[in-house]
């Protein structure tokens, strides 16, 4: 069970993405956020707001292994904001936009878990994110997707067409980045969608055992997939960011196909 936070909000009741139930509560110094449901979407550890509290959130920074000159990310999903105030405060090179459907959990993010206003490199939108993408095309560097509801992920964003429509909003190099649940039955379907529309060029990294899996699928093939690479590019991030970038470079490596030189994707067979 968790212990309540002070200011619990709650008390919704219907399901509609625009308005599902948004609670809050603490245990043992992590705030957390549900939507409807007593799983935890988002976590926030009260001493270090910054900090990813998460481990899948931290995979889903391993963008930064690919592409070394990220300036523009579009995230759909807001939940508590993780991602979107770790690449405010530890990536100022890049500017955010986050489509976030739900008012509240937009009131949420800024009133519970540290997430900033808008400024010139971070914009919370209340939009429809589906409605989003169809309108803009080759927009962003990066797109991340992490749209989980009470019920799993909403069927709506992991169809055909949904997936094709993230790889057109993306730029001629740019990368999908979207958090899957791992033991989801559905989940090869998911991952077989993502490698059609990016034309087999994708690659999964586990985060946990069993739980979150981060698929990344490329417009454009990374430039270097040797191993070696990869590590180096790991510790000169280490460098600046508290993510165990090393751990996730040897996943990569475990759980897709892989020598002890390279890593491999389909689009290489």
């Amino acid at each position: 069970m968790f212990r309540v936070a002070k200011h619990l909000l709650r008390g919704m009741t219907q399901t509609s993405a625009a308005d599902e139930a948004v609670d809050v509560s603490e245990l043992d110094g992590v705030r957390a956020l549900h939507l409807g449901s007593a799983t935890i979407q988002s976590a926030m550890r009260i001493r270090d707001p910054l900090a990813l509290e998460l481990a899948y959130t931290r995979g889903m920074m391993c963008f930064l292994l690919f592409h070394h000159s990220v300036r523009h990310l579009l995230t759909i999903g807001l939940g508590g904001g993780s991602i979107a105030k770790y690449v405010h405060a530890y990536c100022p090179e890049i500017e955010s936009k986050v489509i976030e459907i739900n008012p509240r959990i937009i009131q949420v993010a800024r009133n519970q878990f540290c997430v900033p206003e808008n400024d010139e490199r971070l914009q919370v939108i209340e939009a429809d994110g589906l409605q989003y993408l169809a309108e803009h095309k080759e927009v962003a560097d990066v797109l991340m997707i992490d749209a989980f509801d009470s019920n799993g992920i909403p069927p709506d964003f992991c169809s055909q067409d949904f997936f094709d429509q993230c790889a057109d909003s993306l730029r001629y190099d740019g990368i999908l980045v979207i958090n899957l649940w791992g033991s989801d039955k559905h989940f090869d379907v998911y991952l077989n969608r993502i490698e059609q529309s990016f034309s087999g060029k994708a690659l999964i990294l586990p985060t946990g055992r069993p739980g979150n899996i981060a698929v990344f699928g490329f417009k454009r093939e990374p430039a270097d997939l040797r191993i070696n690479s990869l590590r180096l590019r790991a510790k000169e991030l280490e460098k600046t960011h508290k993510i165990e970038f090393l751990q996730f470079v040897e996943k990569l490596a475990e759980h897709n196909d892989s020598t002890s030189n390279r890593i491999f994707m389909k689009s290489d067979r």
